[in-house]
């Protein structure tokens, strides 16, 4: 039976001793991977009731005791309707394990893909969720400093799901007055400030909402660049257009919004009481005229990862390849009197895979970089030499 931790003076009390956790969950399947971490569907024994299960090795923590600790004091204290919960805490011998409440809607962009009709008060009625949540955060002293699409979720399947906020490994508690200095957050979505390496405090969250509101409505993100020091200079710049035809519909109110959130200088932006406050957000402002084609169409076209995401993300896809020893294994298996001359002609060698792979994932020339091919490859072929040959090769 699990049995909370005494008080060791470390404020430990919060974590249930267990032998074994499968002595209390049924482990189901394999939900997502982390740097140091998998996520786990499980089912409580005891109630039936169904969780994920965030599984930490202890050995996987060594020198990363503070991140995790610093996720889990953020957790323990939030309670939202909008933001994922943490359930329970249990530590075996060997592993931490989050008990955290299940989401089960799948991610933002796919659901409005999905949609058949999408418009701006759709788009305004999902921020105003997202702000009442980060605005509960910064109230308790809680800076996000990585809100993006992929860390939005949606509670369950049907239609009118709320949206959950997902993800605190870089959460950071304020103390009174704080600023933080630390790098981190998702190049895209991080405010000026950040990439300035100025002192920076919830203000950087404001900014993320604002990226995030203008993908979604028009489906592309604001900055964009394959270079990433150029990609800085815009956002260094806050140098973005409300470019035609895709803003042409979206109504001027839309704009503002995203232009207080936008805001270069970090006490001139909005707050989340102020964008909450917003006509956007809480009048008439939004319209009602459907735009799902285009933004649909340029989501899909700018977030085309977004499907192999779900199915392996980068570093388990790295893990298992490296589990099945493929770089010893590959070099025999290719034809060495008549080897590839590239990573593309080894893939064109292998006319069983290479449909498949045109129809998922676009032109073999289009991918842009190793990871994508690297997914394709684990998830279809994971035995084909070529393919693996490839993907080692890949430029």
């Amino acid at each position: 039976m699990a049995r909370e931790n005494g008080d060791t003076g470390r404020g430990e009390t919060w974590k249930k001793q267990v032998d074994d956790i499968k002595k209390f969950f049924d482990f189901k399947e394999v939900l997502g991977t982390g740097a140091f971490s998998e996520v786990v569907l499980a089912q409580e024994k005891l109630t039936g009731r169904m969780f994920a299960v965030k599984c930490i090795p202890k050995k996987a923590l060594k020198g990363k005791e503070s991140s995790i600790e610093n996720e889990i004091a953020v957790l323990r204290k939030i309670k939202h309707e909008n933001i994922v919960a943490l359930e329970d805490i249990h530590e075996s011998p060997d592993h931490l394990y989050l008990i955290m409440q299940l989401v089960s809607g799948g991610e933002l962009f796919d659901r409005i893909v999905e949609k058949g009709f999408y418009t701006e008060k759709d788009a305004s009625t999902l921020i105003r969720q997202v702000l009442d949540a980060v605005n509960y955060l910064h109230k308790m002293g809680i800076v996000h400093r990585d809100l993006k699409p992929e860390n939005l979720l949606y509670f369950n399947p049907q239609d009118e799901s709320k949206i959950m906020i997902s993800d605190f490994g870089l959460s950071k508690m304020e103390g009174s007055g704080d600023v933080m200095s630390t790098a981190c957050g998702t190049p895209g979505y991080v405010a000026p400030e950040v990439l300035a390496q100025k002192p920076y405090s919830k203000a950087v969250d404001c900014w993320s909402i604002g990226v995030i509101a203008y993908i979604l409505l028009c489906g592309y993100p604001p900055f964009y660049d394959e270079n990433d020091s150029k990609l800085f200079e815009q956002i260094l710049k806050a140098d973005y257009e409300f470019d035609t035809p895709y803003w042409d519909d979206i109504s001027d109110s839309a704009k503002d919004f995203i232009g207080s959130l936008m805001e270069k200088d970090p006490a001139k932006r909005f707050t989340c009481d102020q964008a909450l406050r917003h006509p956007w957000i809480a009048g008439d402002t939004a319209l009602c005229k459907n735009i799902h084609e285009s933004v649909s169409r340029q989501i899909k076209k700018n977030f085309a990862k977004s499907k192999w995401r779900q199915a392996f993300n980068a570093t388990a896809v790295v893990r298992h390849m490296r589990r099945l020893q493929l770089g010893s294994s590959m070099g025999s298996s290719v034809d060495a009197s008549n080897p590839p001359t590239s990573a593309l002609t080894s893939l064109k060698c292998c006319q069983k895979h290479t449909r498949s792979f045109l129809s998922n994932v676009g032109t073999l020339l289009s991918v842009p970089k190793q990871e994508t091919l690297m997914i394709w490859v684990a998830l279809q072929a994971p035995a084909c030499p070529y393919c693996l040959w490839a993907c080692l090769h890949w430029p």
